[in-house]
């Protein structure tokens, strides 16, 4: 499989001031500690979450969403659920690169689909599909998105539709009926 491939487009139509935008957006390299290896070997799973976490930071950056956002506007973004699969083991020293896409928004949460990637030959070590909810700081409940955030993240969207659809996206957890073993 090749390197995760990108394209960047300058969505100036819905913003008042452009927006740079890659489909998928590509977040920074990180480089799987010896530390996050667990007793068998591989990346402890929940090392995974640390790789999705660093990548939305860096791409609700985007939207307006990051650490400025808190400081100024006292509001914030929490996970409410998330699906995870892990598809091949990351053994330490491993250098991956993580993809994030808005899948869909309303005016208080957003869905999003992550896919980590093995950077030298570009396989998917696991996928994540993430629900989040806009939070008032102040009350610490759920709260519409200003306008000016609801315009980036539908400047996203309308670029990151452009993508296919997540063969992984929707999945739900459960046993396959007829597999030996199965219930019912």
């Amino acid at each position: 499989m090749p390197p995760v491939q990108e394209e960047q487009v300058v969505a100036e139509q819905v913003v008042a001031e452009p927006v740079f935008v890659f489909a998928p957006f590509v977040a920074s390299p990180v480089r799987v500690e010896p530390g996050w290896i667990d007793y068998n070997g591989h990346m402890n799973m929940a090392y995974y979450h640390v790789l999705f976490d660093r990548a939305v930071d860096e791409a609700f950056e985007v939207v307006g969403l990051g650490p400025d956002y808190l400081a100024s506007r006292n509001a914030s973004y929490f996970t409410a659920e998330l699906h995870t699969t892990y598809l091949r083991e990351l053994p330490a020293e491993a250098v991956t690169r993580t993809t994030v896409r808005i899948v869909d928004f309303d005016e208080k949460r957003v869905h999003a689909y992550f896919e980590a990637h093995q950077l030298e030959e570009g396989w998917v070590a696991a996928t994540c599909e993430q629900l989040f909810l806009h939070v008032d700081m102040t009350t610490r409940r759920v709260a519409p998105f200003p306008e000016d955030i609801l315009a980036r993240l539908e400047a996203v969207k309308a670029v990151h539709d452009r993508l296919p659809r997540p063969q992984a996206l929707g999945r739900s957890v459960g046993i396959k009926a007829g597999r030996v073993g199965a219930a019912g």
